[in-house]
């Protein structure tokens, strides 16, 4: 992480991370992996310089404003900026996704969210194609706690070691660690709250 962009964070907080998340959103990128972001808001989080339960709902609102927004201009104005798109708009990565998300419906969306490089333009397929602005939000919100929410939940238990981990592994490779980390913690609290119901003393 280049030291003026861990100093905005520090010192900017939440406003920073949210920045940061919505601008890459939206396509502008950062000047550094995004999810190389929300690990690091994670940590700081462990590090006690922020709270948790608050870089988790920065990083999960940042995640849906920026990419709802961009869904909303392409559903609204997408035949128009296609039309005018220059040469190095991906169209066919976006046709191809079209498909996909007509074929899936909206688990298509939901899972085109958790694919490195492509999740960002699902957003612009789904308007294209007139999905409805329902289905397109609660998926991309539960797509949000997955991805964003997921890479703030690992920065935080890997502490020190969340550069370290970003090092080794890609973002496809971690974005699977990540997907089963939160299955892992849900099944766990699963069992925690049977085990509670199960020694609740009889009323």
């Amino acid at each position: 992480m280049p030291p003026q962009l861990v100093a905005f964070m520090v010192h900017r907080g939440y406003w920073a991370i949210f920045s940061l998340v919505f601008l890459q959103e939206i396509g502008v990128p950062n000047p550094v992996p995004n999810e190389l972001v929300l690990l690091f808001s994670g940590y700081l989080a462990y590090a006690k310089i922020l709270s948790f339960p608050l870089v988790f709902l920065t990083i999960v609102a940042g995640d849906f404003i920026g990419t709802t927004l961009l869904y909303f201009v392409f559903y609204f104005f997408g035949a128009k900026l296609v039309k005018r798109a220059p040469k190095w708009f991906p169209v066919k990565k976006i046709e191809d996704l079209k498909i996909k998300i007509t074929e899936k419906g909206m688990w298509g969306i939901y899972l085109g969210r958790l694919i490195p490089y492509a999740r960002g333009y699902v957003s612009v397929a789904a308007g294209l194609i007139g999905i409805s602005p329902k289905t397109f939000l609660i998926n991309v919100f539960l797509s949000a706690i997955t991805w964003s929410g997921g890479y703030a939940i690992a920065g935080r238990l890997l502490g020190k070691q969340w550069n370290t981990a970003m090092g080794y592994v890609g973002a496809g490779n971690m974005a699977f660690i990540l997907i089963v980390l939160l299955v892992v913690i849900l099944l766990f609290s699963r069992m925690k709250k049977q085990n509670k119901d199960k020694i609740a003393p009889m009323s």
